[in-house]
């Protein structure tokens, strides 16, 4: 009995301090899709995606093309001549995947892009955010789109249209 009445006692807080806390959500995907400079950098960074990957797999292509050669010509070739080609061969796919890596890695170029044009935007959403749970004196924003699971919004408290008009955006 004397284990119960702290328990008891601590949901009672719990549920005194949340009463009157205000509760909100907003729906990133939603905002971000009716932003057209973040339609723009999209098409960007996937332009450049495609550019750069075409890139890369040329260059795969033609260390393809040099090591069919090479398995053809290889027992004509002298000794010398077979480690030439070897050596060329694989320094062209260190070099290809190293380009792959410094495009396309953890910290690569699109990387790098994507931060760049799209940093901006996610900072103003924040800051339009921020203001309006100060403002509305709410205690928690949620994001419905990054994965919190809710079972049931009610559209009454979906703020995105707000923080598009925050952000100097119609819909």
């Amino acid at each position: 009995m004397n284990k119960i009445i702290p328990v008891i006692l601590l949901m009672l807080s719990m549920t005194l301090t949340t009463y009157g806390q205000r509760f909100a959500y907003i729906d990133t995907e939603y905002i971000l899709d009716n932003i057209p400079e973040y339609q723009a950098a999209e098409r960007e960074i996937e332009e450049l995606s495609i550019q750069w990957q075409a890139e890369i797999e040329d260059r795969f292509a033609e260390i393809d093309r040099l090591y069919r050669e090479y398995q053809a010509e290889a027992p004509l070739l002298p000794e010398e001549m077979r480690r030439q080609r070897e050596e060329e061969i694989i320094r062209k796919e260190r070099e290809a995947k190293q380009l792959q890596m410094q495009r396309f890695g953890q910290d690569g170029e699109l990387f790098q892009k994507r931060q760049e044009l799209l940093q901006p935007i996610q900072d103003r959403i924040f800051d339009a955010v921020q203001a309006m749970a100060t403002r509305g004196n709410y205690a928690v924003i949620f994001d419905k789109a990054g994965g919190i699971s809710m079972i049931f919004t009610d559209v009454r408290y979906d703020l995105s249209d707000d923080v598009l008009q925050r952000m100097g955006y119609r819909n």
